[in-house]
């Protein structure tokens, strides 16, 4: 993270929260209901949700499909590193990866590796056609490392949330005025004004 973005990061109250959390899991929620479950009622739960929006903290609202339904059951973890890290190279390889559709999801890395691509396809001669196509025929790739998943142990897209941010009340450092009260304003203060 940069240092200009956290300055930026957005803290979020309680309701925020609890409005949050529940968007992560059903995103589709009636206003009605997703503001009982907040305890809030559905006019400022709109207002709150709209803001969360135009605020940039909820990007987009989509529909999760389920791959296997649809025939695509492969789905393959590829780590690649390239011949050289000049930006060109970089380039051309991150151009081809943004147009292919079996391409989900990548990231570059820093170790051995410089990219990793998750690619969902319908069969394993379906992930070999794509590699040969479109990946190793680039000369910025020296090597294709991939692992096939054997089952799913976990996968969410909800993130873990921050507990409510309170602010912390300023403390008197220990010695300073010690048996005065805190509470308590000296006697000229207490005294009505004429």
């Amino acid at each position: 993270m940069k240092r200009d973005e956290i300055s930026m990061l957005y803290e979020l109250d309680e309701i925020d929260l609890r409005i949050v959390a529940v968007l992560q899991e059903e995103a589709s929620i009636e206003n009605q209901e997703l503001a009982r479950r907040v305890h809030l009622s559905p006019a400022p739960c709109l207002r709150r949700v709209r803001r969360l929006k135009e605020d940039g903290i909820i990007r987009q609202t989509v529909a999760l499909i389920d791959p296997a339904r649809l025939g695509m059951t492969v789905e393959v973890y590829a780590f690649i590193a390239l011949e050289n890290q000049r930006t060109a190279s970089g380039q051309q390889f991150e151009t081809m990866l943004r147009r292919r559709p079996e391409v989900v999801e990548c990231v570059r890395l820093s170790g051995a590796y410089d990219y990793l691509l998750k690619v969902v396809v319908e069969s394993i001669e379906a992930y070999s056609a794509f590699v040969d196509k479109y990946v190793i025929t680039l000369s910025a790739i020296r090597s294709v490392n991939s692992s096939f998943v054997l089952g799913v142990l976990k996968r969410t897209t909800a993130l873990p949330l921050p507990g409510p941010r309170r602010l912390s009340h300023a403390r008197r450092p220990k010695g300073a005025n010690a048996g005065a009260s805190r509470h308590r304003l000296p006697k000229t203060m207490n005294q009505p004004r004429i």
